[in-house]
């Protein structure tokens, strides 16, 4: 089928995940609307980017604001995140109420802003990008809070939104090897092959790994999935996973 409701913003299009799903869109057709608080290293034609912290809640209003006139937008993946681990006796709630807003905060606000256009085309893709660490993962206590919360907003929008033609999924990867994965692990590490073994299928994921699914749930054909929760982990999902 022809995708022809083809305006996307991504956000934290810039790296890692984000990128690959920026290319996908970029090569299927779409203007893709980029907000992260560092431009991409790539450019295209049909490449808008935004330049905003996602954690601050007047930015993401102010940028959201400037988005929704200007773009038909009728799909959304929201990918922007960080982890800020902690055990629990050293967690911060500064730590908390920053990755509530950047995870779940700014995803309501865009959203708002964008809903009108998906309900004129009677068509919306909106994805969150969570992760498999909401089912629990030392050092993830804020992370998992926030990342979980993100499975809930995904099921009740669904709900909400599915009588407008407008669907609404979540695809928890991971672990994935990205610039934020190595900030945490060492890239020649013998903990990074320690996790390794541990994931089922022996390996770990890459971003084209979860860019591919959620161009899936983006097409027109995909209407009849929503509400899902997509644990894109290599089975790492199935029991425990070491760090």
């Amino acid at each position: 089928m022809t995708q022809v409701n083809n305006t996307a913003v991504i956000t934290g299009g810039n790296r890692g995940i984000g990128a690959d799903i920026t290319r996908r869109f970029l090569d299927s057709g779409y203007l893709v609307v980029n907000i992260s608080r560092q431009t991409p290293e790539f450019s295209h034609e049909r490449l808008v980017n935004y330049t905003a912290d996602l954690a601050d809640e007047q930015a993401t209003r102010e940028v959201g604001s400037e988005i929704a006139p200007n773009h038909a937008v009728t799909n959304f993946i929201h990918n922007a995140g960080v982890i800020r681990p902690d055990l629990l006796e050293n967690v911060k709630l500064e730590d908390l109420d920053y990755l509530t807003q950047l995870h779940l905060g700014s995803a309501i606000t865009l959203v708002q802003q964008f809903i009108p256009a998906m309900r004129k085309a009677q068509f919306g893709r909106i994805i969150l990008i969570s992760s498999r660490g909401v089912l629990g993962l030392v050092t993830r206590t804020n992370y998992a809070a926030t990342k979980a919360g993100q499975i809930g907003i995904t099921r009740t929008w669904a709900l909400e939104l599915a009588k407008d033609g407008i669907t609404v999924n979540c695809v928890a990867p991971g672990p994935i090897v990205t610039d934020m994965f190595h900030e945490l692990v060492p890239e020649d590490s013998e903990q990074k092959d320690r996790i390794a073994q541990s994931v089922p299928v022996k390996r770990l994921g890459t971003p084209e790994d979860i860019g591919r699914v959620v161009k899936f749930l983006c097409e027109e054909d995909s209407r009849f999935i929503t509400g899902q929760t997509w644990y894109i982990c290599g089975g790492a999902s199935l029991g425990s996973l070491a760090l």
